[in-house]
């Protein structure tokens, strides 16, 4: 009997990475030279906030999406804070609002205007008051409207409710104090009804956000986390870290118990901390180390072995930070299925770099674009501070038409061609073949 060599069926195997080009990138931006463990970078459709080197006080940059190019050194920045800020994240239901948190104790919500920063911006929307120490962690409740979790050198995870009337919060609605040192980092499941976090004792633990009180708590001694993520609808965790031996390591770890890891991989042995990326409609997992140039990414299967190697994006250009495009803001019609931003230092660049599904028809691929997260809250804050858990509006409509998304263009040609494209938006279904005539015929107009 002939051996043949088994290989698993995936849509997602030729994943290939995709660098946006010289004029695609944002050049000059003045990256901050903070060395906290944070992504310094946040972004959604319209706008790119990235944490620069400030002389005096804290500040970050807010960029239109578009505003690619040389970026001018005197560009207007969000500068509030009277310390370095150390952590940046978009409201995922609110375009034109963004958190920071500083070492000046607080944490502040900022009102973008819509047409982007035109003037410096000291004055915050929100100022949340409660720590006692540098804050360095913030993030959004994923389904809750105006619920942000703080957390910081103090030991607390605080959260805040923000739609109230006063414009200093000094009352958090509940303090989490089951930590013995500093939170490295925090993760929601998906209806938002757990919270798993990493501190700097090594444990990777599992609370309820709403009472506090500590579910699960890891002992193992072989694993020392750094990172924690939850796999969306997996009922699993995945952390990164350092195995006995200090070598680069990642793990997973069943939610329900974390006594034991049910599958871990040693990496490499650099010392740069890994951030893990994970997209739940594909079930792919992106591993960027700081400070390394690639980016490793794996397909994850609920049944063993779990996760599943692809392949790995390798580039000359070493990572600081990096960012995420939301679902929603992809360009579906070069099938790209996930964007980062890098943070390059070295050369004081941001620079794009789209995952793309290799395809032969330009035409909108459904099975690459399930079902997604979209912008709407499922519940209020009242009604999750009142004990309802709900999960994720998800729609298939939520990416960007062609008019919306900057990144994608049609073409005369393409229009003439008369090529379907089908790009789901949230109330209409673009169908350009039936627009073609249409089109030729204003063309030779204009021609003429």
């Amino acid at each position: 009997m002939t051996w043949r060599p088994q290989y698993r069926s995936s849509k997602y195997r030729h994943v290939f990475g995709k660098p946006a080009t010289k004029e695609n990138c944002y050049d000059g931006v003045p990256i901050t030279s903070s060395v906290h463990d944070n992504h310094l970078c946040a972004v959604n459709p319209r706008f790119i906030a990235v944490i620069t080197e400030c002389a005096g006080g804290g500040a970050f940059l807010v960029l239109s999406i578009n505003h690619t190019g040389k970026v001018d050194p005197h560009h207007p920045k969000v500068s509030g804070h009277r310390s370095n800020v150390l952590d940046i994240k978009w409201n995922p239901f609110n375009d034109f609002s963004i958190a920071s948190c500083s070492e000046d104790t607080t944490v502040k919500i900022w009102d973008i205007p819509e047409h982007g920063v035109v003037k410096n911006i000291t004055v915050p929307w929100k100022e949340l008051q409660g720590h006692s120490r540098r804050v360095g962690l913030i993030e959004w409740h994923p389904t809750a409207n105006n619920i942000i979790f703080s957390t910081g050198y103090d030991y607390q995870v605080l959260v805040w409710k923000l739609d109230v009337p006063e414009q200093v919060i000094k009352n958090p609605v509940r303090s989490i104090s089951v930590h013995s040192d500093v939170v490295l980092s925090m993760s929601f499941n998906t209806d938002g009804s757990r919270l798993a976090t990493s501190c700097k004792d090594k444990k990777i633990r599992v609370i309820d956000p709403r009472s506090g009180v500590l579910l699960q708590e890891s002992n193992c001694k072989t694993h020392k986390a750094s990172k924690v993520l939850f796999l969306g609808n997996l009922k699993m965790l995945l952390s990164t870290g350092n195995s006995h031996w200090n070598h680069r390591q990642i793990a997973l770890w069943d939610q329900e118990d974390l006594s034991q890891s049910s599958y871990s991989e040693n990496l490499d042995g650099s010392s740069g901390v890994l951030f893990p990326f994970y997209d739940p409609d594909t079930h792919m997992l992106y591993i960027a180390g700081k400070g390394d140039g690639n980016i490793r990414y794996y397909e994850i299967s609920p049944e063993k072995p779990y996760v599943h190697y692809l392949t790995e994006y390798r580039s000359l250009l070493p990572q600081k930070g990096m960012g995420v495009m939301p679902k929603r803001g992809l360009d579906v019609c070069s099938c790209e299925i996930f964007r980062f931003y890098k943070l390059v230092t070295t050369k004081s660049l941001v620079e794009p770099l789209s995952m793309i599904v290799p395809r032969r028809s330009e035409s909108y691929q459904e099975d690459i674009y399930p079902m997604t997260a979209g912008n709407r809250a499922a519940v209020t804050a009242e009604q999750w501070i009142a004990g309802l858990d709900k999960g994720q509006s998800v729609r298939k409509e939520s990416f960007l038409s062609p008019f919306d998304n900057p990144r994608t263009s049609v073409s005369k040609e393409k229009l003439l061609l008369g090529e379907t494209r089908m790009i789901k938006t949230e109330h209409y279904t673009f169908i350009f073949k039936s627009v073609c005539i249409i089109a030729t015929d204003v063309l030779e107009i204009i021609e003429q």
